[in-house]
């Protein structure tokens, strides 16, 4: 038995290499086999050309320990991953008569033919051992190498990829020493973009380190990921809790969350904390409703009132407009505890944001700047006007955003 502690995923079919289907199924594996303690080394997407498929898997198991692929199992004469896995490893396919009869039994059921080009789905060779399918006709590929090295080849479609992958094929790789011991922790940061978290945290980020510390640029956060794996002096939990106070250290003012947490699920938490249970209004002004598509779906309920004005909105009074009389209006007409009213206004190529907040325990105004105008302008808006709301809701004193 060889450990598997690296692996490399290949993507099949030409539909993605031509920009035509976007690939999920890779990104979905290397989480998966992340969490294991698994490296993935590289992610690929492939034509449906034998040759470079056959390339392909040629070179990834001379290079990692796990391959995985997904697309290129099905009936038609352009899916050829069962043809560039055999010739890779040097083995022939055949027919095996366990897996046409289990073919030509789903077609009878249904009272439809059995194509001729169904054929290959039955497809097996010496080394190879099918992968079960409950949601489709094209079984997986197991394939057992002389080294302990393993291939897996996968549907494409996520509905039959997805159970395949956790039901029957992780617990084999687990049992055949998948991955190392690790622990992992993210710490979701606001205020600072990738390259200033960079230079603030130095020397952490030092490739090759355990711990590993590394930044990633979201659409909704910058995330730092700390990960570790056990060493002789230290456990694996041990070494990323030095790391992270060593992280919180340079950084800790900028931390709004932790894992997976998103905006409205922090400030969820922040509207129930001290078991208060409160309520959100929302009005926002020139962002075309940005705030509530960010919020809207994840606060659900706890938004009780929520309106959108254009940009050239004015009082009816007249004047200028008054945030803070208007966070506190869209307050009581929802009948809440928390009213939030946000106003971008496009200053050069920039937007300018101002957000007012008032509940029970008062009043307070911001002013923000978001780089660039238009979509994106209002996109990062709506980021400040969350953050600025968690801040005073959590009682914490955020990092400057930006």
């Amino acid at each position: 038995m060889r450990p598997i502690h690296t692996a490399e995923l290949l993507s099949i079919g030409s539909e993605l290499t031509v920009g035509e289907t976007r690939d999920t199924n890779a990104g979905e594996l290397a989480r998966s086999l992340t969490e294991q303690g698994v490296e993935v080394r590289r992610m690929t997407a492939l034509p449906d050309e034998q040759e470079a498929v056959t390339a392909a898997v040629r070179a990834a198991l001379e290079a990692t320990d796990l391959v995985v692929s997904t697309g290129g199992l099905g009936p038609t004469p352009d899916d050829l991953t069962r043809e560039s896995i055999a010739a890779a490893i040097g083995e022939s396919p055949a027919i095996d008569p366990e897996l046409e009869s289990w073919l030509r039994n789903l077609f009878e059921q249904r009272g439809l033919a059995y194509p001729a080009s169904n054929a290959k789905q039955a497809w097996l060779t010496p080394s190879t051992t099918a992968v079960p399918n409950a949601n489709g006709t094209a079984p997986g590929w197991w394939v057992d190498r002389p080294d302990g090295r393993i291939v897996v080849a996968l549907p494409g479609p996520p509905r039959e990829m997805r159970p395949m992958w956790h039901d029957w094929v992780l617990p084999r790789l687990a049992a055949a020493g998948l991955g190392r011991a690790s622990v992992s922790r993210t710490l979701r940061t606001a205020g600072l973009g990738e390259s200033l978290i960079a230079e603030r945290l130095g020397p952490l980020l030092e490739r090759g380190a355990n711990p590993t510390v590394a930044t990633y640029a979201r659409s909704d956060a910058v995330d730092v990921r700390i990960s570790a794996v056990p060493a002789a002096e230290a456990t694996a939990e041990d070494l990323v809790a030095a790391a992270e106070a060593a992280v919180l250290h340079l950084i800790g003012d900028h931390v709004w969350g932790r894992g997976d947490v998103t905006w409205p699920a922090a400030i969820a938490a922040a509207l129930d904390a001290r078991r208060r249970a409160w309520r959100l209004g929302i009005v926002e002004v020139g962002t075309r409703g940005s705030v509530l598509a960010l919020l809207g779906e994840g606060l659900g309920d706890r938004i009780a009132f929520a309106e959108t004005l254009p940009a050239g909105h004015r009082p009816a009074t007249g004047g200028w407009i008054d945030l803070a009389a208007l966070a506190d209006g869209v307050r009581g007409a929802g009948g809440c505890e928390v009213g939030l009213a946000v106003r971008t206004r496009t200053r050069g190529g920039d937007m300018a944001v101002s957000i007012a907040i008032v509940d029970p325990d008062g009043r307070h105004v911001e002013r923000r700047v978001a780089f660039l105008a238009g979509p994106t302008g209002r996109t990062r808006a709506a980021l400040l006007a969350a953050a600025a709301l968690w801040r005073r809701l959590a009682g914490r004193s955020l990092g400057e955003p930006s």
